[in-house]
């Protein structure tokens, strides 16, 4: 028969005060010499009441080389004890204590057919000095401590009657010398709990001992467990058994003991309506402390607290949230503080079911992707958008704004981080790795908010459009999230990290911590089907536990080769949002797998068209950046963008330079600052907009659209994030408004029509790009003064792309051109090729409607085969080489 071992008595917890249950029935049952006999009085439990005698005598203060909790489940086969009938013997938990005056204590727990438990104890070997006496046992239950004890209170039993303390005392029946038998009953409700007793020598109800008291071997109460158990190490988090118990797993290094903390009511969290200790003998494996718990329907939420090596208990008091939780609460406290708003729960609860029947993940290559970076809350948050109050700014109003996203051509949705975060911090602070934030539920709570970004991600695919997140895994919030648990494994504490030293930076290359993330990433693929995740602060990933840099870091590399995440867009993002800039490495490691949102090209491109920088840098970005993608990647794992969530927003890129401050945006703001209603100013920027977009479309790589830009949303200047405003849907339909959309629109559908030149995985061969001035001459590469660079782009000269009947190629060549200075340039464009000539299609120097067209307008020859085009300043064009009859 499994067994605890004799050496490893029960004993209590010894933690503070944490209330009783709601009061319930509580029958007891005992053993008469004429046989089993049931009491089925109901007695009230409710009543708190301190077992002086217990706690005075160390019974319930905690001792680390005992076990608190303990369970052994017997086979089939073996023997259960007779005075427990169950219908499954295998629930059956048996504990072994040995005496401090010899002798053997048996402690049995089941749970009968009809769900009520049995407490079934046997002393055996036990010898009396003192004749014709009988064996009591005084006992209580009580929830983790001394003060939280919930006992009868008039004992059933006529000759046991409650003590003054409040105990109970009951008799064992003799059926051998040295061997006594008692059984206890409980209601199904009434666990989980701690029986704790002691025995006593009595005579005819007086104690006739001398204030003799049997307890275990080490001087402590028998205590046993009614109602969970030791549990499970795997999985980590809350999950279900097949029977409908609940098992906890938490992973902590450094903590000596932990509690779990159950709550029966989301908005009463002060203190725990139970707290069970979890023992370092039984509910640990490895690092991973772990319990089970039966009757846990009553309670609603839960978390642990961890009380570190050295740490007096009482003075740990934070409920912290459990890591793995998959649905969370966040409730309503008193005494609101920065703190206690960061106060998360694990909710009791199953996630809800989902219907993911027809859904398709898009699976599109990385080169047909035209990404659009959106916040969630903000997306539609503004009454601007004209849905319901319950949806706004909700994963339910971007299904509203999918016709938006295809009128845009977007293929993708990158989202803003969406985990809890840290109101005052904002969301790249988060507390949470493994739920969406409620915030986005139409009502608030945390089950909506997960179904509710399924249904989002299910309508964004149908349309063919995929799903990708912004995450941060570098920092957390400074409190509430992992802090508390095992601080020394999961953060860089005290240790300049990228000049972060809070205790707030993650230890990403430890091992819990990294497998922490890589389960976090494969939950959101798995359950909720998101197709790719974009690493911000990428460059911290490669740090090692002491700060080091690292060639191979693990996170990454586990990453690149994981069979379920290496097959989503994975994209690491150099920016870091906590000290809103980019901090690039080198060479990241990427294994062929990882993309990266091209800083360098947002760099380049803004330099160009403000008139600084060099031709050759621009160049560079338009060929897919070779500079960095070519060490065995390509083009398409470039994600170019020109403005992002931090900095400043499209149109103050073009408005705002003034402020020493915005040096590092290498913004223009055309002559003048901030909003004016000079005409010359106006077009100038508009002109700077389109150039800024023409070059993001047809530059080889991912164009990243980013929310707002195409319809001028400002932020006044500001650089900062949290200066950002909600998306102004009456933006689409002004002037700016309608044509912007429609020239992303056309820009989109060019992308998709010309793919074999602007949709490349490999880089375009040498031979079929030719570089030229204005005048057909070489670019001046070396000359800082020149702002004007053309490019010819040869199209595939194969034979499936000649026309069988008119010979000719049925995509021609491109033509394009950028002029950043501030003068006309006459342009002279190359021969066409035989039977086609040069169609305009975009010139952004041109007024609305007819600075671009999809059918392209026919530009005349000023002499045999010669075409020379006046560019405007500041502007691009690109032309077209089509068949002379279309």
């Amino acid at each position: 028969m499994a067994t605890l071992s004799p050496s490893l008595a029960i004993s209590t917890c010894g933690c503070r005060n944490c209330g009783a249950l709601k009061p319930s029935k509580l029958t007891l049952a005992t053993q008469s010499k004429k046989g089993s006999q049931g009491f089925p009085k109901i007695i009230d439990p409710g009543r708190s009441l301190l077992l002086s005698q217990v706690a005075s005598n160390g019974a319930c203060r905690r001792n680390p080389s005992l076990a608190v909790e303990a369970k052994s489940r017997p086979s089939s086969q073996e023997v259960v004890a007779p005075g427990i009938k169950v219908e499954d013997p295998s629930t059956v938990s048996t504990y072994l204590f040995r005496t401090q005056f010899g002798g053997f204590v048996k402690v049995s727990v089941g749970k009968k057919k009809n769900s009520n438990y049995v407490v079934y104890i046997e002393v055996s070997s036990l010898e009396l000095e003192i004749r014709d006496c009988r064996l009591v046992m005084v006992w209580g239950i009580y929830r983790s401590n001394s003060s939280s004890f919930l006992l009868p209170l008039n004992s059933p039993d006529p000759d046991s009657p409650s003590r003054d303390d409040g105990t109970m005392d009951n008799s064992f029946l003799q059926i051998s010398p040295g061997k006594f038998i008692v059984q206890l009953a409980f209601e199904a409700r009434q666990p989980p709990f701690y029986l704790s007793f002691l025995l006593k020598p009595m005579r005819s109800g007086v104690d006739v001992s001398g204030g003799l008291e049997i307890r275990s071997h080490r001087k402590t109460n028998f205590c046993v467990p009614v109602g969970f158990h030791p549990g499970s190490p795997t999985p980590l988090g809350l999950s279900y058994s097949a029977d409908g118990s609940m098992n906890f797993a938490l992973v902590s290094r450094t903590a000596q003991s932990v509690v779990l903390c159950l709550y029966d009511d989301d908005t009463k969290v002060d203190k725990p309506a139970l707290e069970i200790d979890l023992d370092s003998y039984v509910n640990r494996t490895g690092d991973v402390w772990h319990a089970s718990i039966e009757g846990g329907q009553t309670f609603q939420s839960y978390g642990f607290r961890c009380i570190p090596k050295g740490i007096d208990r009482s003075k740990v008091d934070h409920v912290l949230l459990d890591p793995y939780a998959k649905v969370i609460v966040n409730p309503l406290m008193k005494g609101k503080t920065s703190l206690l708003q960061n106060k998360y729960l694990g909710r009791l609860c199953k996630e809800p079911d989902f219907d993911w029947t027809g859904d398709v993940h898009p699976n599109l290559p990385m080169e047909k992707l035209v990404v659009y970076r959106l916040n969630v809350a903000r997306f539609t948050q503004n009454q601007s958008s004209q849905l319901y109050s319950d949806v706004l700014g909700t994963f339910a109003g971007v299904i509203e704004k999918v016709k938006h996203l295809k009128d845009l051509g977007v293929t993708a949705v990158l989202m803003e981080p969406i985990f809890p975060y840290d109101k005052q911090q904002g969301p790249y602070s988060p507390l949470h790795f493994f739920s969406p934030s409620n915030l986005y539920g139409h009502s608030g709570g945390s089950t909506f908010a997960i179904s509710s970004m399924k249904e989002m991600v299910k309508t964004l695919h149908a349309n063919g459009i995929e799903v990708f997140m912004e995450v941060n895994f570098t920092h957390t919030a400074e409190y509430g999230a992992l802090q508390g648990i095992d601080d020394s494994s999961y953060y860089h504490h005290g240790k300049k990290v990228n000049g972060s030293g809070s205790n707030s930076a993650l230890n990403c290359n430890y091992p819990v911590v990294t497998s922490l993330i890589l389960d976090s990433l494969r939950y959101w693929v798995s359950q909720f089907h998101v197709d790719g995740f974009c690493f911000l602060n990428a460059s911290y990933l490669l740090k090692g536990f002491h700060g080091e840099s690292l060639s191979r870091p693990p996170l990454i590399e586990a990453i690149a080769f994981d069979p379920l995440l290496s097959k989503t867009k994975i994209i690491a993002d150099f920016w870091d949002p906590r000290e809103m800039l980019s901090k690039e490495t080198l060479c990241f490691p990427h294994w062929k797998r990882w993309a990266e949102m091209n800083t360098k090209f947002c760099h380049d491109v803004r330099s160009f068209l403000k008139g600084e920088g060099p031709l050759s840098s621009l160049a560079t970005r338009l060929c897919g950046s070779g500079d960095i993608f070519s060490n065995g990647r390509g083009p398409a794992f470039s994600f170019n963008y020109v403005a992002r969530n931090s900095g400043l927003s499209l149109v103050d890129l073009v408005s705002y330079s003034s402020d020493e401050l915005l040096a590092a945006e290498l913004s223009w703001n055309c002559g003048e600052e901030g909003p004016t209603s000079k005409t010359m100013i106006l077009e100038r920027r508009l002109k700077q907009i389109k150039n800024y977009l023409f070059i993001l479309f047809v530059s080889l790589g991912v164009p990243v659209l980013n929310m707002g830009d195409e319809c001028g949303q400002s932020s006044g200047g500001s650089t900062s994030y949290l200066h950002r405003k909600p998306l102004d849907w009456s933006l689409l339909s002004t002037g700016f408004g309608i044509q912007t959309t429609q020239f992303i629109s056309f820009l989109s559908a060019l992308r998709g029509r010309r793919s074999d030149l602007f949709q490349k995985w490999n880089f375009l061969d040498v031979e079929n790009i030719e570089w030229y001035g204005n005048d057909q001459s070489p670019p001046k590469w070396d000359d800082p003064s020149s702002k004007f660079l053309a490019m010819a782009l040869k199209a595939d000269r194969s034979e499936s792309m000649i026309d069988p009947e008119s010979g000719y190629l049925k995509k021609g060549d491109l033509f394009m051109a950028f002029n950043a200075g501030r003068k006309m340039v006459s342009v002279l464009l190359p021969c066409a090729p035989e039977g086609m000539e040069w169609r305009r299609l975009v010139d952004t120097g041109l007024p609305y409607p007819v600075f671009f067209s999809s059918n392209g307008e026919p530009v005349d020859e000023q002499m045999q085969g010669l075409v020379v085009y006046e560019m405007k300043s500041h502007s691009c064009v690109l032309f077209e080489a089509s068949s002379c009859d279309d």
